[in-house]
């Protein structure tokens, strides 16, 4: 092999980003551009597919250490993740776990260049992330995970999540790490809470200088190949598995405690706020439950769901109850409408600030009191228009409150609880990512308010480049695209699909079956063997729904060794 080696890593194209991180003549890869495994999803929409899909997965060493490298091309689609690059990532993840469990510590590096899910393929790239999240934590039990954002575009989207999940984030000042790209946040929001042509103001709010310096990194490098891998050296030398941010609910919930969002802040005030909540200590607040408005269909299964049990949660817009379905006790988690929420941004049920690090709280709170007992199961219910979209959300680090979120409801279901979710309502893009899609189990209502999608139509219109009218024709071509509940069940992810029930004004009837179907699903979640995601992969539906993904992995086994 030719070592391709250039001083400037943001220049260095994904392949030669992966080469240059592994040790010399030690890079092999898997899966590369010969074994012609392209997106099936790309060319019925007009669309060039790209023989690697994108993604750059190698195995090698680095200073002798086993390693992977993970190295996504923003080049092809922007980075976007689709059925076939999130299968790459999720089964080299997935193969290093197991090498991990035999005694075989290998350790996973990220290169992130990527805008999040590829939208042309939507609900396949929003799966993805939920299984190379889940891989994320199961692998730092044993290894720390490594992510480097160097330039170019970023990390964006749901992948801004797997990056907020990694045990250290290595940034250069020309890197950017953020949930909601900036079109997005315009789209959404409007161009006077973020104007996506105001470079400077991007890139105060998520460059590398400023993630670093407001606690959402670990390192800020300059522009040097030879330096990134010498960082990254020393991490694996050190071994040393420091506590992952999502696992610092008490700091990062005493550093929002601190922020007036009813002042715009600057990121110097960011960053002196960060610095602040060092040593604030978080108190337990009163829930004033008069604020929340009570059309949401998660405050009403919620409170049909808990029936007499008393609230615990100090958050008005996440409801938390513990309860009891057949004879298991049950936590209840519902994000919900709050009109007096402190973020403005996130009063219509969106997953914002606050709320991603509340759910964290009160999942790893039962982790620790059901350590040395029964496992609870929890039960997340789940009707999110969204993720919250503006300005102090990307400052305060939205991204990290919902891989927080990710990171406990997966280390929930590691630790033997079984967690399910129970979908009435909408259940989009990051929202779902936290709030959701690391269930060991999904259950869906089939109703025309159940919605599943990465994105709004508007704003997915918006970054594809077409009108509503071409993106409602694309989503007959492939069903990820389409927002319907039908279309989502194609993909094998739901453990069911319930019929005939009243979404809106359920009556004790409908009450009856929900709570047979999810003890149906504890159940099952009991008698399993595994506690992953890989029940999603052999459904019958995903037989055909997710054939590139089974395919990848199948491929990604015989070439491991």
């Amino acid at each position: 092999m030719i070592r391709t080696c250039k001083a400037s890593f943001v220049e260095c194209s994904g392949r030669e980003r992966a080469q240059n991180l592994l040790d010399y003549d030690t890079f092999k890869e898997l899966l590369g551009p010969w074994d012609h495994l392209e997106s099936p999803h790309l060319e019925p929409q007009g669309i060039v597919p790209q023989s690697d899909d994108g993604v750059i997965i190698a195995k090698g060493t680095i200073n002798k250490h086993p390693a992977v490298v993970i190295s996504i091309e923003g080049k092809f689609q922007g980075g976007g993740i689709g059925e076939v690059s999130g299968a790459k990532i999720a089964g080299i993840l997935e193969k290093a776990l197991k090498d991990c469990e035999t005694g075989i510590k290998t350790i996973p590096v990220f290169v992130f260049d990527t805008g999040g899910v590829r939208l042309q393929e939507a609900n396949y790239g929003l799966l993805a992330i939920a299984e190379i999240s889940a891989a994320i934590v199961a692998l730092r039990r044993y290894v720390p995970v490594i992510a480097v954002i160097p330039g170019k575009i970023g990390a964006f989207g749901g992948m801004s999540i797997t990056a907020g999940l990694c045990s250290a984030i290595i940034m250069t000042r020309e890197g950017r790490l953020g949930l909601n790209g900036p079109e997005v946040i315009e789209q959404e929001a409007g161009i006077r809470e973020f104007d996506s042509k105001d470079r400077p103001l991007i890139w105060s709010t998520i460059g590398g200088e400023q993630r670093k310096a407001a606690g959402f990194a670990d390192v800020l490098i300059e522009d040097d190949t030879e330096s990134i891998k010498e960082v990254i050296s020393s991490i694996i030398k050190d071994n040393i598995i420091p506590v992952p941010r999502t696992e610092q609910v008490r700091r990062y919930e005493a550093f929002l405690d601190l922020v007036n969002p009813e002042q715009r802040l600057s990121s110097d005030d960011a960053r002196l706020l960060w610095a602040q909540s060092e040593n604030e200590v978080v108190e337990a607040k009163q829930v004033n439950l008069e604020g929340i408005n009570n059309m949401g269909r998660g405050h009403t299964w919620f409170d049909l769901l808990r029936g007499d049990a008393m609230e615990i949660g100090d958050l008005s817009s996440v409801r938390v109850a513990d309860g009891v379905i057949g004879e298991k006790k049950v936590r209840f988690i519902a994000v919900v409408p709050d009109v007096n929420n402190r973020f403005p941004r996130a009063r219509k049920g969106e997953v914002g600030l606050q709320e991603g690090w509340s759910i964290a709280k009160y999942i790893r709170e039962a982790i620790k009191e059901d350590q040395n007992s029964e496992k609870r199961a929890i039960v997340a219910i789940v009707d999110v228009p969204s993720q919250a979209y503006g300005y102090h959300e990307e400052l305060l680090g939205i991204h990290q409150a919902c891989a927080a979120a990710v990171d406990a409801y997966a280390s929930a279901r590691l630790s033997g609880h079984p967690v399910i979710s129970f979908i009435p309502g909408n259940a989009i893009s990051g929202a779902f990512l936290a709030h959701g899609l690391q269930a060991n189990r999904l259950i869906a209502l089939r109703d025309a308010g159940v919605n599943v999608h990465v994105m709004s139509k508007e704003s997915a219109a918006r970054i594809t480049q077409r009108s509503l009218e071409e993106l409602e024709f694309a989503t007959k071509k492939v069903p990820a695209m389409a927002y319907d509940i039908e279309s989502f069940e194609k993909l094998g992810a739901l453990f069911s699909l319930v019929d005939g029930i009243e979404a809106d004004i359920p009556g004790k009837k409908d009450l009856d079956i929900i709570y047979k179907e999810l003890e149906r699903a504890i159940k099952d979640v009991c008698m399993a063997r595994s506690k992953d995601l890989h029940e999603r992969l052999t459904s019958s539906f995903a037989q055909s729904g997710r054939k590139a993904s089974i395919l990848v992995r199948e491929k990604l086994s015989e070439q491991w060794n």
